[in-house]
């Protein structure tokens, strides 16, 4: 909601049994006898199919085969690296490819036997890692959470991962065997101060903006000149904050909302929400006849009732952070 005002003042197998059962009927004469009839039955021999399993592999070579799947730790760490949606959605992808890799290999080996069940329970873990980072990737889709560190964070948290890392655990103790490691990073609700301001690019004027958030979520407004950033400052959820000294022009206003917001990325890391006022504010300072007038505006971050300014979704990868 904007409220203008103007002042004056002097100067975000099946083993198949082959049972041949074979009847033979045949008519002989008999030596000094009418004939007669004789008959005889034969059953062939049955053979069943026999198999031999291979041989358990040797801890030397176990520990190789287990070695060869331990990429799947770095590129899930990778995760972290993402800067755009797109990237965290294609690091995810590839993530999921080498889980994926190493179930398929590590599923089709023959342990040494005396950790049988430990690698059972390992690459059942690995299979459930990787089913949890198909759901940690919706989660990006819908913003629920918004870069590597918040979904690495939730996957960290998860049932899946502390079952992970306990099998990982057994297997590696059982005769110091590589594994997969993976050391996600805590989850955090980080907050700045109301009002402070994170880009002072284009200052120096009379005119001021107040933003009121009655939202349930912290947020940044991005005041944009002629297409760069001029101005950013933070607003908490239920407060008020004020801009001043706007240097005159025309700003395109845009704002983001969320959860933890992480200062070195400029973004929050959850429920984030990315928005744009549809029409521009004009700052603008008049002098006439030794007086001085200029333009201060409000804006509300919420939905409010009567309100006269309409807001548009933004493409999170298009938003200036």
């Amino acid at each position: 909601m904007i409220f203008p005002r103007t002042l004056t003042r002097p100067v975000p197998g099946v083993v198949a049994v082959l049972a041949a059962t074979c009847a033979l009927a045949a008519c002989t004469a008999r030596p000094g006898g009418t004939g007669g009839n004789a008959s005889g039955g034969t059953a062939g021999p049955s053979a069943a199919a026999s198999s031999t399993e291979p041989a358990a592999m040797t801890p030397e070579a176990y520990r190789s085969a287990l070695a060869a799947a331990r990429p799947a730790g770095t590129t899930l760490a990778a995760i972290a690296k993402a800067r755009t949606f797109k990237s965290l959605h294609q690091r995810i992808g590839r993530a999921e490819s080498a889980l994926e890799s190493a179930v398929a290999r590590l599923g089709a080996l023959r342990p040494p036997q005396d950790v049988a069940p430990e690698h059972t329970d390992y690459v059942a873990a690995l299979r459930a890692l990787n089913g949890r980072l198909g759901a940690l990737d919706q989660d990006v889709s819908s913003h629920a959470l918004c870069n590597g560190t918040a979904v690495l964070a939730k996957l960290g948290a998860s049932g899946d991962f502390t079952t992970f890392r306990a099998s990982a655990d057994d297997l590696a103790k059982a005769g110091d065997y590589p594994v997969v490691a993976l050391r996600p990073p805590a989850r955090h609700t980080r907050r700045l101060g109301n009002g402070t301001v994170l880009l002072s690019a284009i200052r120096g004027g009379r005119g001021a903006l107040t933003v009121k958030n009655g939202g349930s979520h912290d947020g940044v407004v991005t005041l944009v000149r002629g297409g760069r950033k001029a101005v950013s400052f933070y607003v908490r959820k239920g407060a008020n904050a004020k801009l001043a000294n706007v240097r005159d022009g025309t700003y395109r206003v845009y704002f983001t909302t969320g959860a933890d917001y992480d200062r070195s990325a400029r973004a929050f890391t959850r429920d984030c929400g990315f928005s744009k006022f549809d029409d521009p504010l004009r700052f603008r300072t008049v002098y006439s006849a030794g007086r001085v007038s200029w333009d201060n505006w409000t804006l509300t971050l919420n939905t409010v009732f009567g309100g006269n300014a309409s807001t548009s979704d933004v493409d999170p990868d298009a938003f200036p952070m």
